[in-house]
């Protein structure tokens, strides 16, 4: 672990000189790139830093351990007993810390909640999903904007597709993935019965539209007229635009912007994020499938949560994680999940590593 230490060090250090650099400063895409290399780089060596220090102070008091002067030699002694869990937890935040990144954790993303199973009650709770991660989105100081908004009634979401844009969007929000399942009476529900209702979640994350070759005559692209967009508004002319992807038939729709243009542009980008996962889906899910969490499988198929109102619970499958507080995690205070999730595919990388 010290010899890649080390070599992170003289990374950091290298970088830090750069941005004293005139030619780096007058360079707007090189000051950004190394000061954003510099800055995920700057835990780890601030760790290394306190590392070092506990580490030199634990020697400085193992040489007074055999000393003749009793009194010293007890202090000497007191101070190992102190700094030796200090190390042992830095050596682990260090470890965890040297994980290798997933390097599209970055990246912006489009979320898509789509109503599954149990009619007009499943389509009320993927709207309630809906404003749990709006909420969330918002607490994180994250831009949650609406690209395609299709109800069957007011408050009824049959499928909604949302641009989140930030830090480290996809890092937190990939774990969404999966089927969400409710437990309720439904508000049509006469008999006070509960049912269970299911919303899909898929999380996407964004990459240019050039990355991906697509042959446009695999494309076929119809337009038609809004029929408005979240209740907005209705268009007048046809602005909305329908992209099928033949080959996979990956359909789009896209209708919120007031020009055909945008919407068309906003379906491309979905469109190849898309065909982006499906691209990646099989060998992840083969990955995938010898770890607990599941994440990143591609397999919408999988139920990762279940939210049970009449006990006011909400289980997560993948990690057998239940809290009872499941009016405040509807109000969007879904941190402590997404920590706990992260933490645990944290602690299952770090098994592969050392296995």
């Amino acid at each position: 672990m010290y010899d890649k230490l080390e070599k992170i060090e003289a990374r950091f250090n290298y970088l830090t000189e750069s941005l004293a650099d005139p030619d780096i400063i007058s360079d707007t895409n090189k000051l950004r790139d190394i000061s954003k290399e510099r800055s995920k780089l700057e835990p780890i060596i601030e760790k290394f830093y306190e590392l070092k220090k506990i580490e030199n102070n634990l020697c400085e008091a193992q040489e007074f351990v055999s000393s003749d002067d009793a009194e010293m030699k007890e202090m000497a002694k007191a101070e190992i007993e102190e700094l030796s869990p200090i190390k042992e937890k830095l050596t682990e935040d260090l470890k965890v810390l040297m994980i290798p990144k997933d390097p599209n954790d970055d990246k912006n993303i489009y979320l898509e909640i789509r109503a599954g199973t149990g009619g007009d009650e499943a389509g009320l709770f993927a709207n309630d999903l809906y404003k749990m991660y709006q909420k969330y989105c918002e607490s994180q100081k994250w831009k949650f904007t609406t690209v395609s908004y299709n109800e069957t009634s007011p408050g009824v979401t049959k499928e909604v597709v949302v641009e989140v844009s930030g830090n480290d969007v996809y890092g937190r929000m990939k774990y969404e993935s999966g089927v969400h399942r409710v437990q309720r009476v439904p508000a049509t529900e006469t008999q006070g019965r509960v049912h269970t209702s299911a919303a899909s979640v898929a999380v996407l994350y964004q990459i240019d539209v050039e990355d991906i070759n697509i042959d446009q005559k695999d494309l076929k692209i119809d337009t038609y007229r809004s029929q408005g967009a979240g209740g907005q508004h209705v268009n007048t002319s046809d602005s909305a635009v329908r992209i099928t992807h033949l080959p996979t038939n990956t359909v789009v729709t896209c209708q919120d912007e007031r020009s055909q243009l945008k919407n068309r542009a906003s379906a491309m980008k979905i469109l190849v994020a898309r065909l982006q996962e499906k691209a990646e889906s099989k060998a992840a899910a083969t990955e995938a499938s010898k770890r607990k969490l599941q994440v990143g499988s591609g397999d919408r198929s999988a139920k990762v949560r279940t939210y049970n109102y009449p006990q006011g619970r909400m289980t997560d499958h993948r990690i057998g994680l239940t809290l009872y507080k499941l009016d405040s995690i509807m109000n969007g205070n879904i941190g402590e999940i997404i920590d706990t999730l992260i933490m645990e595919d944290q602690a299952e990388k770090l098994k592969g590593e050392s296995a």
